[in-house]
């Protein structure tokens, strides 16, 4: 619950040079657009595929997971509404700039790589339903169209989010809907969404599909990175952040009952496109352009909003050392950090190049959860430290069962998932070498 402290005085004054455009609403849309992306729309039949009829379970023990580091995350970014997240609040935890800089890189690794993923996703099968286009050109023009919106301003950014996020919150609540009345017909089959894959124990079952899940739901800590751009954000942030992912799990729960409900488990895992198989399952008159669409809209949601987190983490982590001070950058219009942002662009356009969606999508699932577990654990560190302005605080025992849930799911990843994260941040590791060598050449000049 909220809590005030008198020990001390502010240690962050709320003072910044980025423009406060981001509403409480405008919050709420931003979270609940990046935890509903394109994940949905492919990973039910997987889910399905795992778990059986029952695919509302791993959602909802996903949902929990999630809310358990959500505590976290509120906490920690009312307590320090700046720019940077996870680096940040592990900077002020353990004071090691090593151990920040990997924590963040590994935040800012795993955005740049999604969304890597989400433009390949971009250019695939649902655009090919309205245009025959070659993938890899096509999502590198994504990208740069995703950059120059994060470019021209956060206030255009959030507007875009609000649109395409009501999109498409309408098409997987349409799928509920058509749901309902398939079942009020007289059709479908409500028995299955009690039955759990033959052979297999429902525990284990549900665990495993439980990763596939909580996949769905990792988006909200895009938010802390767009602290210092929010209103009155030691206020709205938490309400903002628990009321979308509770509003998120309510739309995949209801996603999830739906589509088993309409189509056997089997025929859900075999499709890659479930949620159209489920909506011409019901004979109702749906255009298969119009899911086609809600599809691209989701994905490139996704994207925007993920580069907006990576640009700002990248100036966030430069704005405290961490990064080449070259970061911090701003158009003096704008205000927006433009190289930051030119920068992660970049990167997200090589990574297109070099990796397919499945290598990019497994590799972002583990190192956020990295980055989850230092928050978790920063977040009872910083217990001594005290404000004097009022913030949320979670209850202790959330953070601690964050931690398990975290290490529970890192047992479930492949070997060749670890193998490619750690590539990843021993990449991040030279870099910092390199960055404290500069750094030393130029204060002994």
């Amino acid at each position: 619950m909220p809590t005030a402290s008198t020990d001390a005085p502010a240690l962050d004054s709320g003072a910044t040079r980025l423009r406060r455009a981001i509403t409480g609403p405008a919050l709420f849309l931003f979270i609940l657009g990046d935890v509903l992306g394109a994940g949905v729309y492919a990973l039910v039949g997987k889910i399905a595929m795992q778990v059986g009829g029952a695919v509302w379970v791993p959602l909802l023990v996903a949902l929990g997971f999630a809310l358990l580091t959500a505590g976290s995350y509120a906490e920690l970014v009312s307590k320090y509404p700046k720019a940077g997240g996870a680096a940040v609040f592990t900077e002020r935890a353990f004071g090691s700039p090593l151990l920040s800089f990997l924590v963040g890189f590994a935040m800012l690794a795993a955005g740049v790589t999604s969304a890597a993923g989400l433009s390949l996703a971009f250019a695939g099968d649902y655009l090919g339903a309205f245009f025959d286009t070659p993938a890899v050109p096509t999502a590198l023009g994504f990208l740069l169209l995703i950059g120059l919106l994060n470019a021209r301003g956060i206030r255009e950014s959030m507007g875009a989010n609000v649109v395409m996020t009501l999109i498409e919150v309408s098409g997987l609540v349409l799928v509920v809907v058509l749901a309902a009345r398939f079942i009020l017909d007289g059709s479908g089959e409500l028995e299955r969404v009690v039955q759990f894959t033959p052979g297999i124990s429902p525990a284990v079952a549900v665990l495993s599909a439980a990763l596939l899940a909580f996949y769905s739901f990792v988006g909200f800590e895009v938010s802390a990175n767009v602290a210092e751009e929010v209103r009155d954000v030691r206020r709205v942030y938490p309400r903002a952040l628990f009321g979308a992912l509770l509003v998120a799990g309510l739309i995949y729960l209801g996603v999830g009952v739906a589509a088993t409900v309409i189509l056997p488990p089997e025929a859900l895992g075999e499709s890659s496109a479930p949620l159209l198989d489920v909506v011409r399952a019901t004979g109702y008159a749906v255009p298969d352009n119009l899911f086609a669409l809600v599809a691209l809209v989701a994905v490139a949601n996704g994207a925007l909003l993920t580069m907006i987190m990576a640009s700002r983490l990248a100036y966030g982590m430069a704005d405290r050392g961490l990064l080449p001070v070259a970061l911090t950058r701003v158009l003096p219009r704008r205000r927006t950090p433009w190289l930051a942002i030119v920068l992660t662009t970049l990167v997200a356009m090589v990574l297109t190049v070099t990796g397919s969606l499945a290598v990019l999508a497994e590799t972002v699932v583990l190192l956020l959860l990295f980055v989850f577990i230092a928050t978790n654990v920063a977040v009872l560190v910083l217990r001594k430290d005290r404000i004097a302005e009022p913030h949320f605080r979670t209850p202790t025992v959330m953070p601690v069962l964050a931690i398990l849930s975290c290490l529970l799911l890192l047992a479930q990843q492949s070997a060749g998932t670890w193998l490619r994260a750690g590539l990843l941040l021993g990449l991040g590791i030279i870099l910092y070498g390199v960055g404290r060598w500069q750094a030393r050449r130029l204060s002994a000049g």
